[in-house]
């Protein structure tokens, strides 16, 4: 082959290349972002039932929560409005089949990443928004009287947990490996779970430990219970949708790496207008002043300012709904990987 000839090939593959890359670059919606589109809001599963997380807030009469508001977060990166949700409350043994029958889009629904949700559900997890563990919550007045100082102490206890959770076979393998016996007492619902439990229907409520410390700040008075400092598991929560759709996908995960970013780059809600016009290339691709990342997945460049402006960074986020609980990142999975912990965004580039 000629000189010529050669540079004349080679040539020809960088323009292919460079075409590839800006197909790429524009990528067209489809599967459920397309219809999440037309339709013109987002639908979410949620809780709605659990303080912290996602509940209905007494005197506005909207669904306020750490899970409500990456609902938002989503319909922002979207739509450029974090209103343009409907939010649909699940129980724990409705919300695989609300997703499953396309009643929603996505569950935001404090969700226990495992491996046979990852295959035998039908669905896929994104990044994780709360690193979590089961924990155990007994009356300080039992506590006092029977002297129990953990899980190893609670031979003969009746057991509250929520059904359809991993909580139920958790619990189960727990006390089952210390010889115990117990009695399982299942409710529907988490509300129903601290009924029974302050009605005394049963000594022990179990669930993860940031379920305990929301029900618990829902009680009359929080002081008469005590967490319990055994950790029973692993209990990363995060958003979920069905799987097979890669793009949905990326739209879900990136969302969230966007208010882990704007953390780490110190953007928030209040100062994100101080940001505009900077010289530094990772908050102007970041903020969509330079470069098309977010067309890369079908959203608009400015996607994650857009989610910053709707609802801020995740630290605001979690200091909004979570730190008020008593559920202080200092020391935990998630703090930010600056401090230690696990909350991290891969690279915005």
């Amino acid at each position: 082959m000629s000189k010529v000839r050669f540079l004349g090939v080679m040539m020809m593959v960088v323009a292919l290349f460079a075409m590839g890359f800006s197909t790429a670059a524009q990528a067209e919606q489809t599967g459920k972002l397309a219809e999440v589109t037309a339709r013109g809001n987002l639908i979410c599963g949620v809780s709605g039932t659990l303080p912290g997380f996602s509940f209905l807030d007494p005197d506005t009469g909207e669904m306020s929560g750490f899970d409500a508001d990456y609902c938002r977060a989503l319909a922002a990166a979207i739509f450029g409005d974090g209103d343009a949700v409907e939010f649909v409350p699940l129980t724990a043994a409705e919300r695989f089949t609300a997703l499953q029958n396309g009643d929603v889009d996505v569950l935001f629904r404090n969700t226990t990443w495992t491996l046979s949700r990852d295959s035998d559900v039908g669905g896929d997890f994104g990044p994780t928004t709360f690193y979590d563990g089961q924990g155990i919550m007994i009356p300080v007045a039992l506590q006092e009287e029977l002297g129990i100082e953990s899980l190893a102490d609670l031979g003969g206890a009746r057991v509250c947990s929520q059904s359809g959770t991993t909580t139920e076979l958790n619990i189960s393998d727990q006390m089952n490996a210390l010889g115990l016996e117990f009695e399982l007492i299942p409710q529907e619902t988490s509300a129903d779970s601290l009924t029974a439990f302050v009605d005394g229907a049963c000594d022990v409520l179990t669930s993860d430990k940031s379920q305990l410390a929301a029900l618990r700040s829902d009680t009359d008075n929080p002081a008469d219970y005590v967490i319990l400092p055994d950790t029973l598991s692993k209990e990363p929560l995060g958003p979920m949708w069905l799987e097979g759709d890669s793009q949905w996908g990326d739209v879900v995960s990136w969302t969230v790496f966007a208010t882990f970013y704007a953390e780490e780059l110190g953007i928030t809600q209040a100062n994100i207008g101080d940001f505009a016009g900077s010289e530094d290339p990772n908050i102007s691709r970041f903020l969509g002043e330079s470069g098309e990342l977010g067309s890369f997945i079908g959203l608009p460049s400015t996607f994650a300012a857009d989610v910053v402006a709707a609802v801020g960074n995740y630290g605001e986020i979690y200091d909004r709904h979570l730190t008020p609980l008593g559920i202080t990142r200092d020391g935990s999975n998630n703090a930010s990987y600056l401090n230690g912990g696990l909350i991290y965004a891969p690279a915005w580039r």
